[in-house]
């Protein structure tokens, strides 16, 4: 069985959509690869990210602010053969999407941001307080690049 690529953007935005978390992938100063697990939110070919205002990730991203975010879903053990270790296989869909990391400053595009974000998640609609939008950092990957692949379905 062979995956096949996707590039119709309704498959690509449903994958996204049915996803519960996003691992976003950056490289530090050093050249070494650096990969973590988020939730997002996303609209309109843009990602939302959010996170604290210091540390590791945030020091990296404004140092070298390109990445590569994967999203994957519906993953299914399966084999053509029980008894052949090589027959067995993973089904799933995946996208990769690449970009750079931009900051959202003001409070207005950050409460924008996590409604996007909050979206993801629930139906609900949210208020937020100033001091929470203040302390919350939050980030926008605009998609440059899509690829996509669907295997086993």
């Amino acid at each position: 069985m062979r995956h096949r690529i996707i590039t119709s953007r309704t498959e690509i935005v449903d994958i996204i959509k049915r996803c519960q978390v996003c691992h976003v992938a950056m490289v530090d100063p050093e050249g070494k690869p650096y990969l973590i697990p988020m939730n997002f939110g996303f609209k309109e070919e843009v990602i939302y990210l959010h996170s604290a205002q210091k540390g590791k990730k945030i020091d990296i991203l404004k140092y070298h602010p390109e990445v590569c975010i994967n999203f994957t879903t519906d993953h299914v053990l399966r084999y053509q053969n029980e008894q052949t270790a090589c027959s067995w296989g993973m089904k799933y869909r995946s996208v990769l999407c690449f970009g750079k990391v931009e900051f959202i400053s003001e409070e207005i595009e950050k409460s924008l941001a996590l409604d996007v974000l909050m979206s993801q998640y629930t139906d609900r609609e949210f208020t937020y307080n100033p001091p929470s939008i203040r302390e919350v950092n939050c980030w926008k990957v605009k998609v440059e690049k899509f690829e996509a692949r669907i295997y086993g379905y």
